[in-house]
């Protein structure tokens, strides 16, 4: 790559040893809402799992298909994340860990995103998979963009910095608008499958990964909180909304990135549409519209903040396995 943005650290594995730093995922995206209207529906989709602390890896992966900060069908521009300037990607990501009383964990570094598609790029969320040396997923970023142009930053991590795994339910509250369908409160749960929490699957051939996010209000507790089905803590079991991505893992050659091209390639226009689609419809079942508040002063929250709920509902459902 030629200036360097991606990242400021090259990675110290052999070349003879290197694996690749770039991977194309083929799967749907799922989104489920529960209430006051039941809606659900699915697309197929394709994004990009990117090694961002190996430069000169992202840098062979590049072909007439697929190229960074250069004009392709398929292309990476570091402006689309972090602060949006073009700047330091890694350098930016250490300053979010720092703000949630983190450190960078010291392995790998991977970013599952949506490609720009012919130039054009919308990401309602990308996923900063940050591992330990020995090969364990210890913190999620999950970086957020509303179609109101603004951006947030979820830092996700066990208390104690331990290995995130399957089991592992990661919370935080809502403080940033995204549908006008939904209200700013109540909480996030995220969970992810075998193939993402360590290196050595996500590094698997053919592997299968979910990622599941289960949104839940407070809508539905009475003053004692037991209005409907409760967990112990007095926490609606059932969210209001799930959303689920699930893909497999294919090696990122031309071949294979022209073959996802071909079969949508629209993608990106495609996820904007549905969007509005979606919201038109439940405008339409007179579902409640929300005006959208302020952005939140900061842009990057924890669910490590001490008044942040620290584990899920204990009767949600697992994700559905990739």
């Amino acid at each position: 790559m030629a200036d360097h943005r991606l990242a400021a650290a090259q990675t110290r594995e052999p070349v003879a040893h290197r694996r690749a730093a770039l991977h194309l995922c083929v799967g749907e995206v799922m989104h489920a809402r529960s209430r006051p209207v039941a809606n659900r529906f699915s697309y197929p989709v394709f994004y990009l799992q990117m090694r961002m602390d190996d430069v000169q890896g992202l840098a062979a992966a590049q072909s007439w298909l697929f190229g960074l900060e250069r004009s392709r069908p398929l292309s990476f521009r570091a402006r689309d994340h972090g602060a949006r300037d073009g700047s330091d990607l890694m350098a930016w990501l250490r300053s979010r860990l720092a703000q949630a009383g983190l450190q960078m964990p010291g392995g790998e570094v991977w970013l599952q995103t949506f490609p720009r598609v012919f130039g054009y790029a919308f990401k309602p969320v990308s996923f900063w998979l940050l591992y330990a040396p020995d090969g364990t997923l210890r913190v999620l970023v999950a970086e957020v963009n509303n179609t109101f142009g603004e951006r947030h930053q979820y830092v996700l991590a066990n208390a104690d910095g331990g290995p995130l795994t399957p089991q592992t339910e990661l919370a935080c509250r809502k403080v940033f608008h995204v549908s006008p369908f939904c209200e700013t409160r109540g909480r996030y749960t995220f969970r992810l499958t075998p193939a993402l929490c360590t290196v050595q699957a996500l590094h698997a051939a053919g592997a299968r990964h979910a990622v599941q996010i289960d949104y839940d209000d407070d809508a539905g507790e009475d003053e004692g909180g037991r209005h409907g089905r409760h967990d112990a803590n007095g926490v609606a079991c059932v969210p209001l909304l799930t959303t689920v991505m699930r893909a497999g893992t294919q090696p990122a050659t031309v071949p294979h990135l022209l073959r996802a091209l071909v079969a949508m390639p629209l993608l990106t226009v495609g996820i904007v549409w549905r969007i509005h689609w979606q919201a038109l419809r439940l405008w339409l079942h007179r579902v409640p519209y929300v005006p959208k508040p302020r952005a939140p002063e900061h842009e990057t929250s924890s669910g490590l903040d001490r008044d942040a709920p620290s584990a899920a509902p204990a009767c949600s459902p697992p994700p559905t396995k990739g």
